[in-house]
C-alpha cells in the first residue's frame, strides 16, 4: 500500500535540454494544471519543492472570495430550479419585476 501512495504523489522525471522537466499526467491531474498556468519553485534544505499558482488579476479577486461564490451557488440553483425573469423591453418593466 504504501508503494502506491508514493506513486500518487511523487515521479522520476529527466531534466531535458532548455533544463525543462514534464510534470507527469497523475500530478498534472491530481493538481488541475494546465499549459500556461504558473508553478513557484522554492528552494528548502530538502531539496526543490514546486507548487503551482492560480493567478488572479486584481479586478478578479472578488470572484473567489466565499461570500460571492456563495452567491453565485444560490444564483445557479435559482436559475436551474426556473426562478428568473425577463428578458424586459424596459428599465421600467425591469424596475416594476423587481418592487413585486
Amino acid at each position: 500500500m504504501k508503494n502506491n501512495l508514493k506513486q500518487d504523489i511523487s515521479s522520476l522525471v529527466k531534466v531535458k535540454r532548455h533544463y525543462q522537466i514534464t510534470l507527469p499526467g497523475n500530478l498534472r491531474h491530481k493538481f488541475n494544471i494546465i499549459e500556461g498556468d504558473y508553478m513557484e519553485i522554492e528552494y528548502q534544505k530538502e531539496g526543490i519543492f514546486i507548487r503551482p499558482v492560480k493567478v488572479v488579476h486584481p479586478d478578479h479577486e472578488y470572484f473567489y472570495t466565499k461570500e460571492w461564490q456563495k452567491e453565485e451557488a444560490a444564483a445557479d440553483k435559482d436559475i436551474a430550479a426556473g426562478r428568473i425573469s425577463g428578458p424586459f423591453e424596459t428599465a421600467e418593466d425591469l424596475i416594476n419585476d423587481l418592487e413585486k
